[in-house]
């Protein structure tokens, strides 16, 4: 059971807005609270890096949520230009296999030799989106099994190519850290608090239920972004984490 600050670092804030100056006036509501923020997609290609340095400047982490998946290149590539924005966790597609993770880690130490002020970020790999269901896993992505089998193989993969953890479901955390150790990082979206809606995601779990199963980092958007009150929300979420 840790402080309440030691936990808010635990919890991820998906900033899933269109435009910067939504994702400020949340940051603004929750200021004081030092958790982590989430970058996705949407956020980054509208407002850059200029964005990201503006949370570092904040004194945030941020997890840079680009999901990227190249030929091995390419990916270095994209992950020196990361890592040089001063981001503390991004993530690759475990799909992309074990050469182009490789390259990820490869780009970030380029990085580092370039400006040794820079720490080496966390770098992760997407398993299966928490949006995958079984039909999905085997009908349209073309992988036999359960989706708790090809989660924990590209886990596999993912420590073999030498990276810090991957991103999984809550349900699939268990199994992870029994294959792949306890110090191999597991960030889970798919939290749900009780009573909040499902929405797009197949494999969910509550923020205390996550944390049982022993993951590291907890993300969450919606219930917390679209919340009466986001600050009382991310404050609960946090309560209910410390007590597990």
């Amino acid at each position: 059971m840790g402080t309440f600050n030691q936990t808010a670092g635990r919890l991820m804030v998906a900033l899933d807005y269109p435009a910067v100056d939504e994702a400020r006036k949340l940051i603004s509501l929750l200021e004081g609270i030092p958790c982590y923020m989430k970058i996705g997609m949407q956020l980054y290609y509208a407002g850059g890096p200029d964005f990201v340095r503006e949370l570092k400047s904040l004194g945030y982490s941020v997890f840079l949520d680009l999901k990227m998946h190249d030929i091995p290149n390419t990916v270095k590539g994209g992950a020196k230009s990361i890592t040089q924005l001063g981001v503390d966790m991004f993530n690759v597609h475990a799909a992309g296999g074990v050469k182009m993770m490789s390259a990820a880690r490869e780009g970030a130490k380029e990085a580092l030799e370039i400006n040794s002020s820079l720490s080496m970020p966390l770098i992760i790999a997407v398993t299966q989106l928490t949006s995958t269901n079984q039909g999905m896993l085997n009908g349209e992505i073309g992988i036999p099994g359960t989706v708790e089998e090809a989660v924990v193989s590209y886990a596999e993969l993912s420590k073999k190519a030498g990276l810090d953890g991957v991103v999984a479901s809550p349900l699939e955390v268990s199994a992870i850290k029994e294959r792949c150790g306890l110090d191999f990082l597991t960030v889970t979206p798919g939290i749900r608090p009780r009573g909040s809606e499902v929405g797009d995601q197949s494999r969910t779990l509550t923020p205390g239920e996550a944390i049982q199963q022993g993951t590291d980092y907890i993300v969450v958007g919606r219930p917390i972004t679209a919340a009466p009150s986001p600050r009382e929300a991310a404050e609960q979420i946090i309560e209910e984490m410390k007590l597990k």
